[in-house]
């Protein structure tokens, strides 16, 4: 398999941290720069946790696109700067693998036009890790026959947007398919504003953040008589990095927006 060059965004961060070590540990990919905010004109060697990792560090974006020679960036960093980066990747005809969440419609209808432009495709997701890409297809094909739906999910209490981008695409995917319902008692009111949670298409959302977690979701379907429990738990970070190991390689042969993994698996 011909070799692929990466740029990963953010490095440092728990999530960046376990990207550099798919790609070394990944015999078709290599690593040919890292951004980040601090640390320009070192070498990623040169900061703990990343022994004999000699690639250079740029913290000016357009440094370290111009002449890369990078095939695909990896950006786990936050929404404000991983738009930035992926307009400006895309720029540079560099195919962005996005897990940043909170991407507004807007920038992703930018981003979509971009990708139709340059010729260079593009992965955004909101979970990476496989299991959660099931459970929203599995919360999808329940929608159909239950359309009595509540979406609890659970993370970290450093995670900044809320709901939770895997919450807003599985809701999104539900709705596609189920016929749109105002659910609960039609005159019910509440005592404390934000009890039900946020309201997407009459389903309901509900957030929590304690440390301790890392990432969780869980979809509740209800009828007469049954009720039907979509769980699905991440306990290290590490669980994200099969999907990106697969995007990473899917998008080689993409040439548009692609968002969320359920598009690219069977």
């Amino acid at each position: 398999m011909e070799t692929i060059k990466i740029i990963i965004a953010g490095p440092r961060g728990r999530m960046g941290r376990e990207a550099v070590q798919l790609v070394k540990n990944t015999e078709h990919f290599e690593l040919v720069r890292v951004l980040d905010h601090k640390y320009g004109g070192q070498l990623l060697s040169e900061l703990d946790g990343f022994t004999g990792i000699d690639v250079p560090i740029y913290s000016d974006i357009d440094e370290c696109f111009n002449e890369s020679g990078a095939d695909v960036l990896i950006d786990l960093t936050v929404p404000e700067v991983g738009y930035l980066h992926t307009k400006k990747a895309l720029e540079y005809h560099i195919r962005p693998v996005v897990g940043t969440t909170g991407f507004t419609e807007e920038q992703l209808a930018e981003i979509k036009t971009l990708t139709k432009q340059q010729g260079k495709g593009c992965i955004i997701a909101p979970n990476f890790a496989i299991g959660a890409i099931l459970m929203m297809k599995f919360s999808q094909m329940a929608a159909k026959y239950m359309q009595d739906v509540e979406i609890i999910e659970l993370h970290h209490d450093r995670k900044l947007d809320a709901p939770s981008g895997t919450a807003v695409k599985t809701a999104q995917m539900i709705a596609d398919v189920r016929e749109q319902k105002i659910q609960g008692h039609p005159n019910e009111k509440e005592t404390i504003p934000g009890a039900r949670g946020a309201n997407y298409d009459g389903m309901h959302i509900h957030s929590v953040r304690l440390p301790g977690l890392i990432a969780h979701q869980q979809v509740l379907f209800g009828a007469d008589g049954q009720t039907l429990t979509i769980r699905h738990d991440s306990y290290n970070r590490a669980s994200f990095m099969s999907g990106v190991k697969m995007s990473v390689e899917a998008i080689m042969k993409i040439d548009t927006l692609v968002y969320g993994l359920e598009n690219i698996i069977d």
